[in-house]
């Protein structure tokens, strides 16, 4: 299994394996502020070539594909559109803040595997830098019908004060809790269904629970076919397991949320690190337990190397 890496200087590149492109990582976007300038990756594609990702919908302009992405960073939103405000709900605040790239990256393949890590600071709408952000990602084949990306970040806190990163549910909203890495699901994945090592379910009776892992397993339009996206929390991470931002009803999300409902502070100059594994595949709810076995094989190398 041979594997190529495009690249588009200066804006970001994409790994194909032969005729089929499975994702395109943009580190430099060209996003409005409104919308919380990040780096994501989309579209996001299974080996036979299907979509598995949404971009831009029109209920959340803000949703990137596969995003790294805080609503709750202080005062400032690295998410994207209204703040939640206690006793106010949503509401549309001058502190949309960005990531941006610094220009510095290093790219790396050997036909197997596909290696990117670049640096990134977090500047809020003011102006102010936040956070130092060094992040690194992987992509390599699993087996003829899956693909598996890693996703490394270290966030160190540049100012001169403590930085609590939170959610809407911190702030005073029920079983809101979304940050950190999200996923966002093409519009015919609505609908579709939530997979634990517990069993099978929607995004309301999962919301909130605690897993090491989740899967969304969805339905195409266009071609009679079912793909399984599934997102493993490393053991490492602050507050794992963690509690999960899943949706099926209105549209298709993942998300581990560390900051669900408690938030996580972050002395001046200290840093915060989290790892996560995600295997995109041609297949159904049947395949989650040995994909999470290979992701779990995945993460144990990268922690010893």
């Amino acid at each position: 299994m041979s594997i190529d890496v495009l690249h588009a200087l200066g804006s970001g590149f994409a790994v194909r394996d032969g005729a089929t492109e499975w994702f395109t990582y943009t580190y430099l976007p060209d996003t409005p502020q409104l919308e919380s300038p990040k780096p994501f990756l989309h579209p996001l594609r299974t080996r036979a070539g299907r979509v598995v990702s949404g971009f831009r919908p029109w209920d959340h302009v803000w949703h990137k594909g596969l995003a790294w992405s805080l609503p709750v960073v202080g005062a400032e939103n690295f998410w994207g559109g209204p703040t939640y405000v206690h006793g106010r709900h949503y509401v549309q605040l001058p502190n949309n803040g960005a990531q941006r790239h610094t220009g510095t990256g290093d790219l790396s393949f050997d036909g197997a595997v596909a290696r990117f890590a670049h640096d990134l600071d977090w500047i809020a709408e003011a102006g102010t830098a936040v956070f130092r952000e060094r992040r690194a990602l992987s992509a390599r084949a699993l087996a003829d019908d899956a693909w598996a990306l890693t996703f490394e970040t270290a966030l160190r806190n540049v100012t001169d004060a403590p930085i609590a990163i939170g959610s809407p549910t911190t702030k005073g909203r029920d079983n809101a809790g979304y940050g950190g890495l999200f996923w966002r699901g093409p519009r015919s994945f609505t609908d579709g269904t939530l997979v634990t090592a517990d069993g099978t379910g929607s995004g309301a009776e999962v919301r909130g629970q605690h897993h090491e892992w989740m899967g969304f397993e969805g339905r195409h339009d266009e071609v009679d076919a079912t793909s399984l996206v599934v997102m493993l929390d490393a053991a490492d991470n602050p507050h794992h397991p963690p509690q999960w931002f899943a949706r099926s009803e209105e549209f298709a999300a993942l998300n581990p949320a560390p900051f669900f409902s408690e938030e996580l502070e972050i002395p001046a100059g200290e840093t915060a690190r989290f790892r996560y594994a995600i295997a995109i595949a041609d297949a159904d709810r049947s395949r989650a337990a040995s994909l999470v076995d290979d992701l779990r094989t995945l993460l144990a190398e990268a922690e010893a190397s």
